[in-house]
């Protein structure tokens, strides 16, 4: 009988990238580029934190990657020659198992708290001597910065109620803060009214962004801002996180942001236009200049 991946021995080593092999079935086919980015910046800057799990392939002295194929692709694009791996015997009808497992057990890597993430970052960040230095050193933008250590600066009131349960997230804590700089008054009233919670209710942060919107000038809902939509004790009462829920420390930089979404541009549609126009080349920037002039010449003739 042979030997299961979870009885095989483990051999760490420091071996040449352009050793290790891709697995053709490896159920992740698709990377995003931008996130790709994002961990090569990190590589970077520390290199590869974990090892990639490889197994031997058919020719002498090659691998195929078993776990870690975003990080072979990171490695390379940062510019690393070797990486760390722990080699082990895994048959290739069991691989694919091990591959779904890694991703799908909770056990694997759990990530931080959102505060505990934002005090790492902040405490990192205090060894620079100015933001721009230190959210440089992340890949990212000095607005980064402070919305990744928003959570690290919450008041003692905030904090006490998100510590006592009476707040959905550390999300909904940090706009409760927001809300309480433009608008104390307000904010003062929302945390009584939050603190004044039966056990086992919370408010969620569809709430503290209503009353946020309102302090701003937004749209005003003329249901009770705390009534409108609290969240029970029950295990299966969950709240579907918005896209403003996502951690600044998991959001794509905004120059990534913005290459993704002009890749979604078919690159023969911009050089028809540009043909259409006139100009020599396909030039995004060029177009899009052009298309802005024409569209307000026609708004103002």
């Amino acid at each position: 009988m042979a030997m299961t991946f979870k009885d095989s021995s483990s051999d760490f080593q420091i071996i040449d990238v352009a050793l290790i092999e891709p697995d053709p079935q490896h159920p992740r086919q698709n990377i995003d580029e931008s996130s790709l980015k994002g961990l090569a910046n990190s590589i970077q800057k520390m290199g590869v934190i974990h090892p990639l799990v490889v197994r031997p392939a058919n020719a002498a002295g090659r691998y195929t990657i078993v776990v870690g194929e975003r990080r072979r692709q990171a490695a390379i694009l940062a510019g690393e020659k070797t990486v760390p791996v722990i080699v082990r015997a895994c048959a290739a009808a069991e691989t694919l198992e091990v591959q779904v497992f890694e991703n799908i057990g909770l056990g694997v890597r759990s990530a931080l708290e959102a505060r505990e993430m934002a005090n790492a970052i902040q405490t990192i960040a205090a060894r620079f001597e100015s933001p721009d230095e230190a959210a440089q050193h992340f890949g990212r933008a000095p607005t980064w910065l402070a919305q990744a250590t928003a959570a690290a600066n919450l008041s003692e009131k905030v904090t006490a109620l998100l510590d006592a349960g009476k707040i959905a997230s550390t999300g909904a804590a940090v706009q409760l803060e927001r809300l309480a700089k433009k608008d104390e008054a307000k904010a003062e009233v929302l945390i009584d009214q939050i603190g004044q919670l039966p056990e086992g209710e919370k408010v969620s942060k569809k709430v503290v962004d209503n009353a946020l919107s309102e302090a701003t000038g937004g749209r005003k809902k003329k249901e009770s801002v705390v009534a409108d939509d609290m969240v029970g004790a029950a295990p299966q009462a969950v709240v579907a996180p918005s896209a403003s829920d996502t951690p600044p420390w998991e959001e794509q930089p905004e120059a990534a942001k913005i290459s993704s979404a002009r890749r979604r541009v078919s690159q023969d549609k911009v050089k028809l236009v540009a043909e259409l126009l006139g100009l020599s080349d396909g030039d995004e920037e060029e177009v899009l200049i052009r298309l802005i002039d024409e569209f307000l010449a026609q708004k103002n003739s």
